[in-house]
C-alpha cells in the first residue's frame, strides 16, 4: 500500500512517477474491462450496446414506431449517456441491426448497413434509419417496474439503468467479442430455444452437469448455414472448461457438374472466398478448378459456383483442399470471459453462466412482483379511502366546502391516512357518481385477488421457479427459431499436394536419346512417328496419368521423378531433361517409366543380377536423384519391365551369346534398392570384356510366349518349346536355334 502523501502549500501532490503510472494504469485498465470491451452475464451487452438500446427505447423507437434517422440515436447516446466518438458508437449500433452478424438482431434498420461480403460498407448515419427489433423487447420489458438499479449518467444530470433486465440469457444468443486490457472475451452465439431449453433444465435440477447442459445446448448457433464440425465430444470440453475452439465449414450442392458453395462460415466474405481461389488459380496452383463465378442476389444470398476443369476431377478432394486453404472452413475461439453479478470479470463454463443468470433473472422477478405488490397495496389504502368519501358523501363535501384546510379535517374526522385524504381531494366530479362506488369495489376485488397471488409467489421458491419456467417457454415459443448451423461431425479438412491437385488426364512420356522429353495427351499416340530434332531419336516412352510422377533411369543406376504434368507438349521436341536434374558427368538417361506408387518394375543390369522394386520407391527428392541399381563394374542398367503379379510368371533372360534361361519370378527379391539376384550366369572376365552380357529381359505370364528378335527375324517360343528353356535361376541357360543367337531384345506376349 503506497504512502499517502500530503499536497504541498501550492496544493500540488507529489508522487514517484513508478505509483503514478501504476495506479494510471490500473484505473485505466479497470475501465476498459468494466465499461467498454466486456459483457455483463445479466443482460449480455456492453455499455456502449446498453446505452443504445435505452436510448432509443427513450426516443419512442420501438418495433412498432417509425425508424428514424440513426444520427438521431447517436446523438443521444452521445450527449446523455456515453460521451465517446460518434463512428465507435454508430459501429457498435451497425453490428446489433446486422442479420449476419447478430444471431438475434436488436436494432431494425432501413438504408444500407453493410453486406456479408464487406461488413464496414454501410451508409453514414445521416442515412441510415432505425428502430428497435421485436427481440429487443425482451430487454427492455421490464425495465419500469422496479428490476434493476438506476445510476447516474457521466455528468449526474440524468439517470440510466445499470444493467436492462433480460427475460433471456442474452449473453449466450447474440454472443459477444472484445478486447481489454490483459484479457479478451469470445462468446459464440446460440440458438435462444436451446439455450431456455438448458435453463429450464439447471432450474429444476440446480446440480445438474455441463454434459447434461449439453443434451439441450448442441453447440454454437451462427446466423448463417454453415457446418460446424467441431466433433460433440470436443464441443463439450469447450463448454465444460469455458476456452477453446469452434470449426465450422461451408456447405456446397453438385449441380450440373459445378460445385454450388450456398452458405459461407460466420464472417466469412464470399468476395474474400473467390479472391484466395483465383490467387491459387493464378499461381498455377489449382489446375482442378477452370472457372469461377459470384451468382449471388436477394434469393440466394450466398452462391459461389464453382466449375472443375472436367468431370473426373474427384470434387470431395478438391473441396478438401479449398477448406484447408481458403476460408471456406474457418475456426473460432472459444473464451466465456464475462462479468459476473459480482462485477469482477471471470473465464465460466457453461453450467455458470446459465447458473449465475438464472440467479439474476431470480432477483429481476423477485424485484419486479415485489414493486406490483407495492404498488397493488398503495391502490388498495387509496381505494379504502375512496370509498369511506363515497359512503359519507355529503358530510366529505361539506367539509371541503367549509373548511380552509379540509385535509386535517377529512384525515381526524375518518380516521384516514395523508395519501387517501389527498385522493379524495383530487376526485373530479364526475366520479361521484353512484356508479363509481360499484367499480372501486370490483377494482379493490381484483387488487386483492392479485395481492394474494403476488404474496403466493414471492412466498415460495416453487411458484417463483414456475412463474420464471413459465415465461421462458412463452418467450422462446414467441421469439425462437430453429438451429440454422446444422452439427456434422466431420475431420479437419487437409491441402491436398500438388499432384494430388492435378487431373488424372492420360499421357504419354516420351524420351529421346538424347535426353530430351515431353508428353502427349492419351495413350494412342506413336512416339517413333513424332519429330526429333537432328542427331536425336526415340529411346522410350511410358503411359500414365498426368497426376502421376514420371521417373527417368540413368547409365548409372540412379533415378529421378518429375511431375508428369509440367513436360512441355509432344507438338515440339520438348525440353533437356539436364535442365530440370543433375546426372553424374557422363551419364545418360536409359528409360522412363510412370504409373502410381504401387506399380512394381524390374530392374536388372546386363551383367545379370536384378529385383523387383516399387515405382513409389523410386521417387527421389532433389535434383540430383536417387542411387537405386548398384551395378557391378563395366555393367549397364537395362530397361525396366513392368511386373504385374510378382508371385506368378517367369522371367525370361537372354545374353549376347544367345542363350536363354526362364525361372519363376517369384525367385526374385523385392527390393527398394541394390544390386538384386543373379538371374544367369555370366563370368565376370566375358563381362568385363564385354565378350557376353544380357541383351534383354522379359516378364513372362502363365501361358505366355516369349518373342526373340535377332536382326529382322524373329522367333516365338510358347508351350513346349518354351517349357526347354527353363532352369535354376543363376545357371547358364540354352543356346536358342542357329541364325537367332544374335539378340537384340526379348519379349513377352
Amino acid at each position: 500500500m503506497t504512502e499517502q502523501i500530503e499536497p504541498n502549500h501550492e496544493g500540488i501532490e507529489r508522487l514517484p512517477l513508478r505509483e503514478y503510472t501504476e495506479k494510471a494504469y490500473l484505473d485505466y485498465s479497470m475501465y476498459v474491462i468494466l465499461d467498454r470491451a466486456l459483457p455483463h452475464v445479466g443482460d449480455g451487452l456492453k455499455p456502449v450496446q446498453r446505452r443504445i438500446v435505452y436510448a432509443m427505447s427513450e426516443l419512442g423507437l420501438s418495433a412498432g414506431s417509425k425508424h428514424k434517422k440513426s444520427a438521431r440515436t447517436v446523438g443521444d447516446v452521445l450527449g446523455k449517456f456515453h460521451p465517446h466518438g460518434d463512428s465507435a458508437c454508430y459501429e457498435a449500433m451497425v453490428l446489433m441491426a446486422q442479420d449476419f452478424s447478430y444471431r438475434y438482431p436488436l436494432i431494425d434498420g432501413q438504408g444500407n448497413w453493410g453486406s456479408p461480403d464487406d461488413p464496414k460498407s454501410f451508409a453514414a448515419m445521416r442515412y441510415t434509419e432505425s428502430r428497435l427489433s421485436p427481440f429487443a423487447r425482451l430487454l427492455l420489458q421490464e425495465l419500469g417496474q422496479g428490476t434493476v438499479e438506476w445510476v447516474p449518467n457521466f455528468d449526474g444530470t440524468l439517470r440510466e439503468p445499470a444493467l436492462l433486465p433480460a427475460r433471456v440469457p442474452n449473453v449466450l444468443l447474440n454472443g459477444a467479442t472484445g478486447i481489454a486490457v490483459g484479457m479478451a472475451t469470445d462468446i459464440p452465439p446460440h440458438n435462444l430455444r436451446e439455450v431456455v431449453s438448458a435453463c429450464i433444465r439447471l432450474l429444476e435440477s440446480p446440480k445438474a452437469t455441463v454434459e447434461q447442459l449439453c443434451e439441450h445446448i448442441q453447440g454454437p448457433d451462427f446466423p448463417t448455414e454453415a457446418e460446424i464440425i467441431t466433433p460433440r465430444a470436443e464441443i463439450r470440453k469447450v463448454y465444460e472448461t469455458g476456452s477453446g475452439s469452434i470449426r465450422a465449414r461451408a456447405r456446397y450442392v453438385l449441380e450440373n457438374g459445378d460445385i454450388v458453395v450456398t452458405a459461407l462460415p460466420y464472417q466469412v466474405s464470399g468476395a474474400r472466398v473467390l479472391e484466395q481461389i483465383a490467387a491459387q488459380m493464378q499461381a498455377r496452383k489449382l489446375p482442378l478448378v477452370e472457372d469461377l463465378r459470384d451468382e449471388s442476389d436477394h434469393e440466394n444470398p450466398t452462391r459461389l459456383v464453382i466449375t472443375p476443369r472436367s468431370r473426373r476431377v474427384d470434387v470431395e478432394q478438391l473441396m478438401n483442399h479449398l477448406f484447408a486453404t481458403t476460408d471456406l472452413e474457418r475456426s473460432y475461439r472459444v473464451n466465456m470471459n464475462v462479468i459476473g453479478l459480482d462485477g469482477r470479470p471471470r473465464v465460466r463454463n457453461l453450467r455458470e453462466v446459465l447458473a449465475e443468470w438464472l440467479t439474476f433473472r431470480t432477483q429481476t422477478v423477485r424485484r419486479r412482483l415485489q414493486y406490483r405488490l407495492d404498488r397493488v397495496n398503495e391502490r388498495l389504502h387509496i381505494l379504502e379511502g375512496l370509498l369511506v368519501a363515497y359512503l359519507n358523501i355529503d358530510e366529505v363535501i361539506a367539509i371541503i366546502r367549509n373548511e380552509e384546510e379540509p385535509k386535517p379535517v377529512l384525515m381526524a374526522r375518518f380516521g384516514i391516512s395523508d395519501r387517501q385524504a389527498e385522493a379524495i381531494l383530487e376526485l373530479k366530479l364526475r366520479y361521484l357518481a353512484r356508479l363509481e362506488e360499484m367499480k372501486i369495489r370490483g377494482e379493490q376485488e381484483e387488487l386483492v385477488a392479485e395481492r394474494e397471488r403476488l404474496e403466493k409467489i414471492l412466498g415460495s421458491s416453487r411458484r417463483l421457479k414456475t412463474l420464471i419456467r413459465k415465461e421462458l417457454l412463452a418467450d422462446a415459443e414467441k421469439y425462437g427459431d430453429p438451429r440454422r448451423s446444422p452439427l456434422v461431425e466431420r475431420s479437419a479438412a487437409q491441402a491436398l499436394d500438388e499432384t494430388a491437385l492435378i487431373s488424372a488426364e492420360p499421357v504419354t512420356v516420351i524420351l529421346s536419346e538424347k535426353g530430351w522429353v515431353r508428353a502427349a495427351k492419351g495413350h494412342e499416340v506413336d512416339p517413333q512417328s513424332l519429330g526429333y530434332k537432328a542427331g536425336d531419336a526415340f529411346l522410350a516412352a511410358a503411359a500414365g496419368r498426368s497426376n502421376e510422377q514420371a521417373v527417368f533411369l540413368d547409365s548409372t543406376g540412379r533415378t529421378y521423378s518429375l511431375p508428369a504434368h509440367q513436360f512441355p507438349s509432344a507438338r515440339g521436341h520438348g525440353e533437356p531433361l539436364t535442365g530440370r536434374v543433375t546426372p553424374p558427368a557422363g551419364a545418360g538417361f536409359r528409360a522412363v517409366m510412370l504409373g502410381p506408387p504401387e506399380r512394381r518394375y524390374l530392374l536388372a543390369s546386363d551383367a545379370g543380377y536384378g529385383f523387383i522394386a516399387r515405382l513409389g520407391d523410386l521417387h527421389a527428392k532433389n535434383r540430383a536423384g536417387k542411387s537405386v541399381l548398384s551395378l557391378p563394374k563395366g555393367a549397364e542398367p537395362l530397361p525396366p519391365v513392368p511386373v504385374e503379379q510378382p508371385e506368378e510368371g517367369m522371367v525370361a533372360v537372354a545374353t549376347s551369346d544367345g542363350r536363354l534361361l526362364l525361372f519363376p519370378l517369384a525367385e526374385l527379391p523385392q527390393m527398394a534398392r541394390g544390386k538384386g539376384n543373379k538371374m544367369i550366369g555370366i563370368s565376370p572376365a566375358a563381362l568385363a570384356a564385354r565378350e557376353e552380357f544380357v541383351k534383354g529381359v522379359a516378364v513372362v505370364p502363365p501361358g505366355g510366349s516369349v518373342t526373340i528378335h535377332a536382326g529382322r527375324r524373329h522367333i516365338t517360343l510358347r508351350g513346349r518349346d518354351l517349357e526347354h528353356y527353363i532352369g535354376e535361376r543363376g545357371r547358364r541357360g540354352r543356346k536358342l536355334p542357329r541364325g537367332f543367337q544374335k539378340v537384340e531384345r526379348v519379349v513377352s506376349g
